[in-house]
């Protein structure tokens, strides 16, 4: 089993910067994508960011050139620095930790982190 443990969400600024973090323990596959995706209230869950663990990125048009995405293999935490918060950036985030291997697909959720962004 997969545990993932973010934090690093709180209230902010319009402007501010946050960085989040999220730690994976437990049976990891060594190839995984991690990534972050948010909800806001009455919004679907959408991708911010993921990172591969050989290092790709993609990111969701609305946060291109604001956030960036980075990981530590080594410790098996994914990272998310936020710069130039807007208020629509406020929404619950969670990481996502996911693999393919010889059983199947295996999909990990943490619990989820608040981020404010005041205007």
């Amino acid at each position: 089993q997969v545990q993932l443990v973010e934090s690093g969400g709180g209230l902010v600024q319009a402007g501010g910067s946050l960085r989040l973090s999220c730690a994976a323990s437990g049976s990891i596959f060594s190839r995984n994508n991690m990534g972050w995706y948010r909800q806001a209230p009455g919004n679907q869950r959408e991708l911010v960011a993921i990172i591969t663990s050989g290092g790709s990125t993609n990111y969701a048009d609305s946060v291109k050139g604001r956030f960036t995405i980075s990981r530590d293999n080594g410790k098996n935490t994914v990272y998310l620095q936020m710069n130039s918060l807007l208020p629509e950036d406020t929404a619950v985030y969670s990481c996502n930790l996911n693999y393919d291997n010889y059983f199947g697909r295996h999909d990990y959720w943490g619990q989820g982190t608040q981020v404010t962004v005041s205007s």
